[in-house]
């Protein structure tokens, strides 16, 4: 038996309206989330036209036309502005019934390069109850029938199954979410042995180090510690009065655990030469969504979990490439330079109590945050519904002299890493933006 796609009634409207607007096909991503019993999709998204096609305004005729490489960026992007909990499920398309049905081998083709893009950047690994199906949905544009087939991403030489794809009006209307602030003080060595001082592939493999500390973490809910095969919703009273739409959120605290000198992992030093070093220090607020279809607490802090790793990765990311775009590949000198990561935000959509996220800069305006929207999600975002989650908070930093001795370089250095908690007055409370200091100094350290 096939697996089962519950989905938002508002998507099968979105995909008739992209069958009257777009012809002879248009192509698209799938957005939900992943259960044992069944799956949610909750969004969709049609692929951004090429500069070209915006000049020209006209549609692709082929299906050679489709662009793999165009498709798989654009789900890397829109992976970035999905909170815990949300996936890029799968790929649909619309077509006429000419090109209908020669396009599976295309789907096929999309969701491996996806799946394949998406796993590369990931710094968690998957558990053994994630659910590896992945949807193609095609659509005939004349006579509106579904064909749902689901695609195995661990086995690549496996065969499409058939899917049920039933639509249910409201189905995030009542989502339950979870939200934290996670405290973040990183330090990373750049080893002198590193070509070009890579900052992506150091600071990756830093977070990597970092993941597995938040993965070994204690979750409170509400300020408990719950067994993980418990309800998440057992022992929580249902309100009076309480509306079908209403969101319930539950907050969470993570504590990270220490090294124990009981452990069975023993600890090891190393001398190791560097060139520099990267640290991140701040407060990220993080956020995830569960259906609520009983939902398991270690499915809960499983998704929090993710969107924890994932929001710091994201913003490294793209901060870098941020640099490399406006001010070239950064190169070696003996000053202590700063960059403030970019803030996170998180935007509503009509009849749904899940927000989407996004980042953004400093000096970026909220004109250029409603066009992104716009590209990657084919959704107008009012200027008032874009909710800052982090304060910017601005540090001065003073280039450090070679002949400064050991004494002021370490007060110098507490002095510009000394961060201040600013009151937010929005909903999210209160919470210091992340700052990446790199430094470019030789050196001999220790470290775990």
């Amino acid at each position: 038996m096939g697996r089962t796609y519950l989905v938002e009634e508002a998507v099968g409207q979105y995909l008739s309206d992209l069958s009257v607007k777009f012809k002879p096909f248009v192509t698209g991503l799938l957005i939900g989330q992943c259960s044992p019993q069944r799956d949610y999709i909750i969004r969709a998204a049609r692929t951004p036209p090429k500069e070209e096609q915006k000049e020209g305004d006209a549609s692709p005729s082929k299906l050679d036309s489709i662009d793999e490489e165009w498709i798989t960026a654009h789900a890397s992007q829109i992976s970035r502005m999905l909170p815990g909990g949300l996936l890029v499920l799968g790929v649909f398309i619309i077509a006429t019934p000419e090109l209908l049905k020669d396009s599976q081998n295309a789907l096929r083709r999309l969701i491996f390069s996806i799946e394949k893009s998406l796993t590369k950047r990931r710094l968690w690994k998957p558990s053994e109850e994630d659910v590896s199906d992945r949807v193609a949905l095609q659509v005939c544009s004349a006579t509106k029938k579904i064909v749902c087939r689901t695609y195995d991403v661990q086995d690549p030489k496996g065969s499409a199954k058939p899917a049920d794809w039933k639509y249910q009006s409201a189905l995030s209307a009542s989502w339950l979410s979870l939200g934290c602030t996670v405290n973040v003080n990183i330090h990373i060595p750049l080893l002198a042995t590193s070509p070009n001082h890579d900052l992506t592939k150091n600071t990756k493999n830093g977070l990597n180090r970092w993941s597995k500390q938040i993965e070994d973490s204690i979750f409170l809910i509400n300020g408990q510690v719950k067994d993980n095969d418990t309800g998440l919703l057992e022992g929580q009273k249902k309100l009076r009065g309480s509306t079908h739409s209403s969101t319930q959120i539950f907050d969470v605290k993570v504590l990270t655990q220490l090294v124990s000198s009981g452990s069975s992992h023993r600890s090891t030093a190393a001398v190791q030469v560097c060139s520099g070093s990267i640290n991140l220090k701040g407060a990220v607020k993080c956020r995830a969504y569960v259906n609520n279809n009983k939902p398991k607490v270690k499915e809960a802090i499983q998704a929090l979990k993710r969107d924890i790793i994932n929001t710091l990765s994201d913003r490294c990311e793209i901060l870098f490439e941020d640099l490399i775009i406006n001010e070239g590949r950064c190169k070696k000198n003996f000053e202590r330079v700063y960059h403030v990561l970019p803030q996170r935000l998180f935007v509503p959509f009509a009849g749904s109590s899940v927000m989407l996220s996004d980042y953004k800069f400093g000096d970026e305006a909220a004109g250029e945050i409603q066009e992104r929207f716009v590209e990657m999600l084919d959704q107008f975002v009012q200027a008032e519904d874009i909710h800052i989650a982090e304060e910017v908070n601005t540090v001065g930093i003073c280039p450090i002299s070679e002949n400064m001795d050991d004494k002021q370089q370490k007060q110098l250095t507490k002095a510009t890493l000394l961060l201040k908690l600013q009151q937010n007055m929005g909903m999210y409370g209160y919470v210091t933006s992340l700052v990446l200091l790199w430094q470019c100094r030789d050196y001999d350290g220790f470290f775990l």
